[in-house]
């Protein structure tokens, strides 16, 4: 959730108090809609893992890991590549436009996704419990669905809010204004799981039901200001030539290496949001962390006490958990951004990767919520000196006259890496992770149940029943499981990508030195034959992957996360072969003239 000031701003020798002074009102409330925007979405991502594997039993819609990762996988990809088409509306059409219908899309996306199971069982006129074993229900293409309207609304969303506070921010104090919007952005993203996190033992639908309001609200403060003037950019592309500019772009040899090389740290950062709230939910005890949270609000009352989101477990709900990492970087990002600030660009994502690869691999190897807190305090560190400095970093490779397209392009490798990542934790905790499952499978394989007898066990049952028939407490039956399949090497392998991606890292980087100093080098003549050697086994291995889960699988679906990679790629190999010259766009801007 790492956001923090890139150190490329002007310098200026204004003193604190008047730069501050400096902001005017449009910026505060510019400032504000980013913050509850971030509230709305927070609030609703953290425990969104959570609820779409929950048990129809318990009221949740009781989607696989693997779908999860499918919706996740998709939303990634729609998320950080919509703002390609949506930054040009919004310099032709206006910020407020572009607020005004992130608000309208991404409510009515919370509300699909939290009333899902609803919507459901009313177009199959049966209870979900009933029309999944028929095949009938429609829960996971309204949450899909869902997903994907608040994937588009925040992507529209934020060239908006970003293009407003860009524009009323004096050059002069142009770090501090970009480092106090960068902060409201953590002070969001912690206020909406801390308030989610009590909303869902009421109900899982007051969550959806809260941030979809939160978004609504964002339209007020737009009453309250007219549209600032700003220059017109290159308005008049046409959406397939804006496509076709933002692949071309990305395929420009050095910015092409570093999206794939970097988008190892995102597949293994991501699974914080996606992963971590499915394995603290199955596994850990944070039956401890919650007593003390209940102990240290006890001071200010019953009432403040209460505010402990506490679970009939004991445990605490997940989102307070994981909320730890956006409480250090509410408090220590100026700090740590000073420090690394002195650093090398590639000293400090090197030594961030490195930190948050060590912390990932460790994640799982105890039970105990201190030991997850722990880690997540040093991935955190390491999050805020590797995840802000790629923009710096980016901004020191790029070729004189390219920056702007550098910095323009951070988002695609984060797009990559969440969506690759989607899928692959998807896939791995569905078979060896999620105590469910190897639940059933303990059942068949030890106890020699019958599988049939064991898949008829409702999801919502299952575990009261494993512990029946082990003779353990739900704490002896998560020990057993925890032994016999050991779900925390995962967590290894997802570090190892992102420890993979910083040795990839610094070759690049070696390589790309090399190429400075030598015109002649293989890497500045035949940079495009390099991109497209390493294009086609990208292709092939999504290719192959998507035809063969689709083969392998009962249902023989095809799975969208894997087939929206597949494609994105080969769109990249297709495009990497056309050459539109600029002819069209040298008469389009005569005209304008």
């Amino acid at each position: 959730m790492s956001n923090t000031p890139n150190s490329q701003s002007d310098l200026s020798k204004d003193s604190f108090v008047k730069q501050f002074s400096s902001f005017g009102y449009i910026y505060w409330v510019a400032n504000w809609i980013e913050l509850v925007e971030r509230f709305a979405y927070y609030g609703v991502r953290v425990g969104l893992p959570v609820f779409m594997v929950l048990a129809i039993g318990k009221g949740g819609p009781e989607l696989t890991q693997i779908q999860k990762g499918t919706i996740l996988a998709v939303w990634a990809v729609v998320q950080c590549f919509v703002p390609v088409l949506s930054g040009s509306f919004a310099d032709r059409f206006g910020y407020k436009i572009c607020i005004a219908i992130y608000t309208l899309i991404t409510s009515v996306g919370f509300l699909v996704m939290g009333f899902s199971i609803q919507i459901s069982e009313y177009l199959c006129g049966m209870p979900l419990s009933e029309a999944r074993p028929l095949g009938e229900d429609w829960a996971y293409e309204f949450l899909f669905a869902g997903a994907i309207l608040v994937a588009i609304g925040t992507g529209i969303f934020k060239p908006g809010v970003q293009g407003l506070i860009a524009n009323k921010i004096p050059k002069s104090s142009a770090s501090l204004g970009w480092g106090v919007f960068y902060q409201i952005v953590n002070v969001g993203g912690f206020l909406g799981p801390l308030v989610a996190g009590n909303l869902r033992l009421m109900k899982w639908e007051y969550v959806f039901i809260v941030c979809a309001g939160a978004a609504l609200f964002n339209l007020v403060p737009l009453l309250f200001f007219r549209e600032p003037r700003h220059p017109q950019r290159d308005s008049s592309a046409s959406p397939r030539m804006l496509l076709y500019k933002a692949f071309r772009g990305l395929l420009e040899p050095r910015l092409f290496f570093f999206t794939i090389t970097f988008a190892g740290f995102w597949m293994m950062f991501m699974q914080l949001f996606d992963l971590l709230p499915n394995f603290i939910n199955d596994w850990i005890d944070s039956r401890g962390v919650a007593d003390m949270l209940v102990n240290v609000f006890g001071i200010f009352g019953k009432t403040a006490a209460s505010f402990v989101p506490v679970l009939p477990s004991g445990n605490i709900t997940q989102e307070w958990i994981l909320n730890f990492n956006a409480l250090l970087i509410c408090l220590l990002a100026f700090a740590v951004a000073y420090f690394t600030g002195k650093m090398r660009s590639l000293n400090a994502i090197i030594i961030g990767i490195t930190l948050s690869a060590v912390a990932i691999c460790v994640l799982g190897l105890s039970m105990s919520a201190w030991w997850i807190l722990a880690a997540i305090a040093v991935f955190s560190f390491g999050e805020m000196m590797a995840s802000p400095t790629k923009l710096r970093y980016l901004a020191g490779i790029a070729p004189p006259g390219k920056e702007g397209q550098y910095m323009g392009y951070a988002n695609f490798t984060v797009g990559i890496g969440w969506a690759t990542g989607s899928i692959l934790a998807g896939y791995l905790y569905e078979y060896y992770g999620d105590k469910s499952v190897l639940a059933r499978k303990y059942l068949v394989n030890t106890m020699h149940l019958v599988k049939d007898k064991a898949d008829a066990i409702p999801k919502a049952d299952l575990m009261p029943h494993f512990e029946k028939v082990m003779d353990v407490d739900q704490w002896g039956a998560r020990g057993l499981l925890w032994d016999a399949y050991k779900p925390y090497w995962i967590w290894m392998l997802l570090g190892g990508i992102g420890l993979a991606s910083m040795l990839a890292l610094a070759a690049y980087t070696y390589i790309c030195r090399r190429a400075d100093k030598n015109p002649n080098h293989s890497f500045n003549i035949h940079g495009i034959f390099w991109v497209r050697l390493f294009l086609v086994p990208i292709c092939l291995l999504f290719a192959g992957l998507t035809i063969g889960v689709c083969y392998y699988s009962e249902e023989h679906r095809v799975d969208l996360g894997l087939l929206s990679m597949a494609l994105f790629f080969l769109t990249m190999l297709v495009i990497s072969f056309i050459n539109i010259t600029e002819k069209s766009d040298t008469k389009e801007d005569g005209a304008r003239e």
